[in-house]
């Protein structure tokens, strides 16, 4: 389902970059895509489990994170509400929360940043 959503920057006229797979349990998965971050208008993190992908994410960048926590995960996940809550604590400035599963609201926001972008 969130994938989907997630096609909604790109149906709206963005061009989206996917990174898949760069959790922070393998940080360097991430670090490894450093050179995509820095060249985004703005960044959607989807993330379960404790879901501090977000800042993470907001950490090695200097653009807007939109974070999207997932219902899918295992362990004391309580259908995505251990990684909302997780993200809406986030001590990182640039990070904006979307509700559980909110791919398609995420991927609307990105589009406005990127339409503002391209206006100046």
């Amino acid at each position: 389902m969130l994938k989907k959503q997630l096609g909604t920057a790109e149906f709206f006229g963005s061009k989206v970059e996917r990174i898949y797979d760069v959790g922070v349990a393998g940080i360097h998965r991430i670090l490894s895509q450093r050179e995509k971050l820095e060249k985004a208008n703005c960044i959607i993190a989807v993330a379960g489990m404790e879901g501090a992908l977000a800042t993470v994410v907001a950490g090695l960048s200097k653009v807007p994170v939109i974070a999207v926590p997932t219902s899918i995960g295992y362990g004391a996940n309580f259908g995505g509400v251990s990684a909302l809550l997780s993200m809406l604590n986030s001590c990182s400035n640039s990070v904006s929360v979307v509700n559980i599963d909110n791919g398609y609201g995420a991927g609307f926001i990105a589009n406005q940043i990127n339409k503002l972008i391209v206006k100046q």
